[in-house]
């Protein structure tokens, strides 16, 4: 039972009582898709989003160098259209519009699409699937490159959002999809990454089966290490007889000889998770024991399932920080740690700074390098706990 990931607690209702919802993964005996058993309302977990995707600097290099890319590649000019679903405050479309390209986002997140619309970039808050595509296509904004990151394992109803894609895709166009990978997230140990917005958690023999049955050929797969170690997708129209590269089937070949297809693989993650819990518990009783003072880093979702699973509340964590002012004196979900401006870091020098945003962990260390000066150090609680020298 967990709280919602994004549901941030405002200070002046901390003695509320706070929801739990069920989180059981599954994993379908036939065609090995994980995903949630139990389904939260789309409208519950996103119309009202805390996650904004400017506050990484990693990630808008990230959004940059594929946006030049990407324009390179497929020859996009003034007369192109770029298409992005779950666009949030659209840093990525910005960098096509940059390069004189048409853009158009769509993300059901009213608060952050407000955010892109103020920046000048046109984005339809609203949920995406077959219906809306049909919508899209009817104004005229088919796409020439479609893209969706970090989008595809949110949506309840999978198959209803790839026929959407197929739907606006134009004959020659090319979608590129990105996700995190979950052979990456079983082999890393990464079960923080699970919570209620994710929906599913794909591997590319998975999204190659989805694609195929709304005649959408994968074309072409790279690994990013972005989110832990996430896929990037490329697919086109089957129609079009599109060459597939060898990348493909090597990195299903590579899924099969490492157990996603036994459910035996998945067993062993269930004892896995166990062991890093008990690891963390046990770093955090003995700092405690010894009165060293711990606070966290960043309040990302998954913050909230890896505090919550392992039992973590105030009396283990004094105060996290974060960059982004809309999760600023709130409480992470189901643990009343408070949430302050990361100026907070140099005011109660602490001995310890775990970072919970753990993918972002070089670029973490290095804006808060200065805690170095009074003896702090990094902790970095997935696959186990790490101290950092």
């Amino acid at each position: 039972m967990m709280p919602l990931a994004n549901s941030y607690v405002p200070m002046d209702r901390q003695r509320e009582v706070e929801p739990f919802h069920p989180l059981h993964v599954q994993v379908c005996p036939e065609c090995r898709l994980v995903q949630l058993e139990h389904l939260e309302s789309p409208q519950t977990l996103f119309e009202e989003y805390a996650y904004v995707s400017s506050y990484s600097r990693s990630w808008l290099q990230h959004c940059k160098q594929y946006a030049e890319r990407m324009a390179t590649q497929l020859q996009l000019d003034n007369a192109s259209q770029v298409v992005e679903i779950g666009s949030n405050d659209g840093c990525l479309l910005s960098c096509f519009q940059k390069q004189g390209i048409a853009v158009h986002g769509v993300d059901p997140a009213a608060n952050v699409a407000k955010v892109a619309v103020a920046a000048g970039i046109p984005t339809d808050a609203t949920f995406f699937g077959k219906p809306y595509a049909e919508h899209l296509s009817a104004r005229g904004l088919n796409a020439d490159l479609l893209i969706a990151n970090n989008v595809l394992a949110h949506v309840p109803d999978i198959n209803d959002f790839v026929a959407g894609l197929k739907l606006l895709l134009k004959p020659e166009g090319l979608i590129t999809v990105e996700f995190p990978h979950l052979l990456r997230l079983i082999e890393s140990i990464q079960f923080d990454t699970i919570y209620h917005e994710h929906v599913s958690y794909l591997s590319l023999a998975v999204v190659q089966g989805i694609f195929a049955a709304h005649n959408l050929t994968v074309t072409d797969v790279e690994q990013l290490p972005t989110h832990g170690g996430s896929l990037r997708v490329f697919a086109r129209h089957a129609e079009a007889n599109p060459e597939i590269a060898t990348a493909v089937e090597e990195l299903i070949e590579i899924e099969r000889g490492r157990g996603l297809e036994r459910l035996d693989t998945y067993r062993d993650f269930n004892r896995q998770l166990r062991v890093a819990k008990l690891s963390l518990l046990q770093f955090l009783l003995d700092a405690k024991l010894k009165g060293a003072r711990v606070a966290g880093y960043g309040a990302p979702a998954k913050a909230t399932t890896l505090l919550n699973y392992c039992g973590v509340d105030v009396e283990f964590i004094d105060f996290t920080v974060d960059r982004n002012p809309r999760k600023q004196q709130h409480f992470i979900p189901g643990t009343q740690i408070p949430i302050l401006h990361p100026d907070a870091i140099n005011m109660h020098r602490p001995d310890y700074v775990v970072i919970f945003p753990w993918n972002l962990r070089d670029e973490i260390t290095q804006q808060l390098a200065e805690i170095r000066r009074w003896g702090g150090q990094f902790v970095v609680p997935i696959p186990e706990v790490e101290v950092l020298p």
